[in-house]
């Protein structure tokens, strides 16, 4: 009687990820657990590179030129004697800021795009459905070319160009998400309701297309980090004296025969936080989207307990 007892209380238990919530099933995600000690360590990078840095990242000293990794130089110094882990510290602020203002460009682009493409009247969703297959196909590093060539270079341009580059991708995700939501039966009911657009809008369709959404950015910012590393390379970043990866790799790709290891210091930094967004995004959409926890939930939930004589299911 005691087994049959305890039985029922075994089946009402909550599964474990049912009960961790958003955050804690992200973070006891491996690929989610990677991205935010990645992404904390670069944010850690950029406050700490504010008000203190191991040298100047821009001080030149023909002595110290080619010093191997040491107390006083950590990743060693390049050709000039600047020191490298000063310089890629540094760079850490380029990419947060890159990545954020990309960040924000490419949502609103994205949300401007999408809500009148996919809810708006006929004429308006037909023409915003051609404007982002004609801009999508458009690549977003010659629109930062074309930018840059006619207002120059500069962070701004980087942030501009990929936010609209990227925001049109979002807008077309999007899009085809909140047509689909539209036809939900909750929805068809809000409306029979008397529900405002507004308010259906606010309150049953942004919050299910969060996490596509956010996938979604996500990938824009690691693409963004991407970005400003080639276009820094290819003289369109950030500006000469700024530190950047990007700018860090065009100045040393000429010793990566000699030297290889100032090369791969800016490189690893560049992989492993374009990375670290790539695996966000994938975990974020585990930890946000209802259906997958949902789906979770019922395989983790035992089946019903068979009474004496029975045969177990």
């Amino acid at each position: 009687m005691s087994g049959l007892a305890a039985a029922p209380s075994a089946q009402t238990k909550a599964p474990r990820g049912a009960r961790r919530g958003a955050w804690g099933t992200l973070l006891h995600n491996p690929r989610g657990l990677y991205a935010v000690i990645v992404i904390g360590l670069l944010l850690a990078s950029c406050l700490v590179s504010l008000v203190w840095l191991p040298a100047d990242p821009n001080q030149s000293n023909v002595y110290d030129a080619w010093r191997p990794p040491s107390a006083a130089h950590w990743l060693g110094t390049d050709g000039s004697g600047r020191d490298l882990a000063s310089w890629v510290i540094a760079g850490s602020r380029v990419t947060v800021l890159v990545v954020l203002g990309a960040a924000l460009v490419s949502g609103a682009v994205g949300l401007i795009l999408a809500i009148p493409a996919a809810l708006g009247p006929r004429w308006a969703r037909e023409s915003l459905a051609v404007l982002i297959d004609v801009l999508i196909a458009f690549p977003t590093l010659l629109l930062a070319i074309m930018l840059a060539a006619v207002f120059g270079g500069g962070l701004a341009i980087v942030v501009a160009a990929v936010g609209i580059g990227y925001g049109v991708s979002i807008g077309r995700v999007v899009r085809a998400e909140l047509r689909q939501l539209a036809g939900e039966d909750y929805v068809l009911a809000a409306r029979a309701a008397g529900l405002r657009p507004g308010a259906i809008l606010r309150t049953h369709l942004l919050p299910n297309i969060a996490p596509v959404f956010t996938v979604q950015l996500s990938l824009s910012m690691g693409l963004a980090i991407l970005a400003e590393a080639g276009l820094s390379y290819l003289g369109f970043g950030a500006p000469h004296g700024v530190p950047s990866w990007g700018r860090m790799l065009a100045e040393t790709q000429g010793y990566i025969s000699v030297h290889p290891e100032v090369v791969l210091w800016p490189g690893l930094a560049i992989t492993i936080t374009v990375l670290a967004f790539y695996l966000l995004g994938d975990a974020l959409r585990e930890a946000m989207d209802p259906t997958l926890l949902a789906r979770g939930a019922d395989a983790a939930r035992p089946g019903p307990v068979p009474l004496p004589g029975e045969i177990a299911p």
